[in-house]
């Protein structure tokens, strides 16, 4: 423990192939206490999807990752679901009604174990990169089913999309809306420092922490998460943020903003999206 206050990575990978627990200890080094644990996607782990169950291979593996990262110190709570990139992959063999049919599928499997109380909440989205207007519309559908899961549980759901601007984020809160989640945990993850226009809208941002997005983000505000999305893949090293990024620039801000803002972002933040307990 280096500082007086927890520090959260919002969105993180840890692979066994790649650094595993080894990353874990550079967070934990750097000052990090608590990590929200997102399940890499299918094909990366070398699952094979042809129908809702193949996705739990999936969701035991990120849960035993869990278990072995609390072993280590660090808290860490798991977020399961589908990636929206997994349509792609399933368009290849299969039609689109049975890719949807296959995605939802896995999303209601997720949502068990979220009931269950071994995730704390559901990862969907829509595809980052351009697809034909009936994949996205099908995208669509997924994602507002993902909502009207986490509605039910009141539990958050993770969006993985495409790059957003206030257009796409009000298109994003309006799906919501629709399905009458509570907004504030719905979470654009991987967002741009657009906090007055997410709290605007009742989403939240889980901000990247690049350089500079984190000071942009404290001129608006406290009403945000801070994530890497670092993947552990070693055949991209420290992509997207290393391990440490989020402590190492927690730490340096808390010279100059003081610590109180950080309660707020990595501790009662976390605490009101994902109804967790983030203590030291």
């Amino acid at each position: 423990m280096i500082g007086n206050f927890p520090i959260t990575d919002e969105h993180m990978h840890i692979d066994p192939r790649g650094k595993g627990l080894e990353a874990v200890k550079e967070f934990q080094q750097a000052g990090g206490t608590h990590i929200f644990l997102v399940m890499k996607p299918s094909w990366t782990l070398g699952v094979k999807v042809t129908k809702p169950e193949d996705q739990i291979a999936v969701f035991e593996e990120t849960i035993e990752i869990s278990r072995k990262i609390n072993e280590t110190g660090v808290k860490s709570f798991p977020v399961l679901g589908v990636h929206p990139a997994e349509i792609t992959h399933l368009l290849e063999y299969m039609d689109l009604q049975t890719a949807m049919k296959t995605m939802k599928g896995g999303l209601d499997i997720a949502a068990g174990y979220v009931e269950k109380g071994f995730a704390v909440g559901l990862k969907s989205g829509r595809p980052h990169y351009p697809v034909i207007p009936e994949v996205w519309n099908a995208s669509n559908e997924i994602m507002e089913h993902a909502f009207t899961l986490a509605k039910d549980l009141d539990c958050a759901v993770q969006l993985h999309t495409e790059s957003v601007g206030e257009p796409e984020l009000e298109d994003i809160a309006a799906r919501a809306r629709k399905t009458g989640i509570s907004l504030h945990k719905v979470v654009k993850h991987y967002a741009p420092p657009l906090v007055n226009v997410c709290e605007q809208l009742g989403i939240f941002p889980g901000v990247l922490a690049g350089k500079g997005a984190i000071e942009e983000a404290l001129a608006q505000g406290t009403r945000f998460m801070m994530e890497t999305d670092y993947i552990d893949d070693p055949q991209r090293p420290g992509a997207v943020l290393g391990p440490r990024t989020i402590p190492k620039r927690t730490l340096k801000l808390a010279e100059e903003y003081g610590e109180e803002p950080f309660w707020k972002i990595h501790k009662q933040n976390p605490e009101l999206v994902y109804d967790v307990d983030i203590e030291l």
